[in-house]
């Protein structure tokens, strides 16, 4: 099909000279000379679908980008909870705050906020001091997960290749791995999976050793941006940025036209191994009945309370007898729930559910004939208000 020219310009109708130019750069890049057709394009970056034999025991891989299939455990693995079987816990005293403390908790308080001044907090009068009981439930199931995913590293050659010819791979939950010694802590560890390995050629060079440069098309050398490739400028002097030569070594390639493969860095075979990747997590959820309009629960997350229960076992129960039912509810909740959504996928290692009292204290005070009211909470005596007496004065 025929190009329409614009008589004025000699350029392709709704063409601009920018655009016409980098046409013609692209038309004529045989002029930057040929590539070599031994030197394969760049693959993919992982080896497709089918490229991979399969391991037994692992044949949930079909490769390519994101296979990576989880192995729940044996069923064996995991301890089955014994029906009917309760907790008891203690009784708790609810903590008092002192008048000093609770001022000189407001006093830190203000004088960490630039707009507030501390006169009010120093000569304030207190009218009542009312502590609030707040439990807040915890458990925490630690669990451990195990992973695979085809890897693969550049083969040096005469390296050993651990493969099915020294007997078959181990299923993923029967390969000795050592428990973390602190548990609760989250713990990643990866092993290579016995006589899973192969060498195989290069899937991205083709078992070249090099891909061929994307930025250059395998030519060694690109066209001058500064004149376009004619050598000289629209002045007609030469071109100093490629010394009037119209193109310019590639910086990407060194002039090579190829660069060495950047997936087995040159050697042309790779060693495919199955990694294992172990997972210990510790899975926490929190609970705390929201009974204080005024207060809000969200203040919580930052600040200790007082584990005055802790329950830790293989498999923990439901709290009965507590006095506050929301908490015996959380607990049955969340007990019967981490069961459900951690053992179908994971080995439970342990598991721990706490009791915190976390204090709150209401205080209420007057200062210059109104009154005001702000809360103490958790150990740490943070402080929460939402109306100071003085805003933006001098201390």
């Amino acid at each position: 099909m025929a190009t329409i020219h614009s008589r004025a310009s000699g350029l392709p109708v709704g063409c601009s000279q920018g655009e016409a130019a980098q046409r013609n750069m692209d038309e004529t890049d045989e002029d930057l000379g040929t590539f070599d057709p031994n030197i394969p394009e760049e693959g993919p970056s992982a080896p497709p679908p089918g490229w991979l034999d399969d391991v037994h025991g692992y044949q949930g891989h079909k490769g390519g980008e994101g296979d990576n299939p989880l192995y729940p455990p044996p069923p064996a693995y995991n301890p089955q909870p014994e029906l009917d079987r309760n907790t008891s816990v203690p009784n708790v005293r609810v903590p008092i705050v002192s008048e000093d403390v609770a001022r000189d908790a407001l006093v830190k308080f203000v004088e960490s906020k630039w707009r507030y001044s501390s006169k009010p907090a120093r000569n304030l009068t207190f009218k009542d001091l009312k502590p609030i009981t707040v439990y807040r439930y915890r458990l925490e199931t630690y669990t451990e997960t195990r992973t695979s995913v085809w890897e693969f590293e550049p083969y040096l050659g005469g390296q050993p290749v651990d493969g099915p010819q020294y007997g078959i791979s181990p299923p993923p939950w029967d390969i000795p791995i050592s428990n973390p010694l602190s548990t609760y802590d989250d713990i990643m560890q990866t092993v290579r999976v016995p006589h899973s390995s192969f060498v195989k050629s290069c899937h991205k060079c083709n078992g070249c050793g090099r891909t061929r440069c994307t930025h250059c098309k395998g030519r060694g050398q690109k066209r001058c941006i500064t004149c376009h490739g004619r050598g000289r400028t629209t002045k007609g002097k030469r071109c100093t940025f490629c010394h009037g030569r119209g193109r310019k070594k590639c910086v990407f390639c060194h002039g090579h036209g190829s660069n060495t493969c950047s997936a087995c860095q040159g050697q042309q075979n790779l060693l495919h191994f199955i990694q294992l990747t172990v997972t210990w997590k510790n899975n926490i959820d929190d609970f705390i009945p929201g009974r204080q309009p005024d207060f809000p629960d969200e203040k919580f997350v930052k600040v200790t309370g007082d584990p005055f229960f802790v329950d830790e076992n293989l498999l923990v129960y439901p709290i009965q007898g507590f006095p506050d039912q929301d908490i015996c509810d959380a607990s049955r909740r969340h007990i019967s729930e981490h069961f459900s959504r951690f053992s179908s996928t994971s080995r439970i290692l342990q598991q721990r559910q706490t009791i915190e009292l976390v204090p709150l204290t209401h205080a209420h005070y007057s200062y210059n004939g109104k009154d005001y009211d702000y809360f103490v909470y958790g150990m740490e005596n943070k402080v929460y208000t939402s109306k100071y007496p003085s805003a933006c004065t001098i201390l």
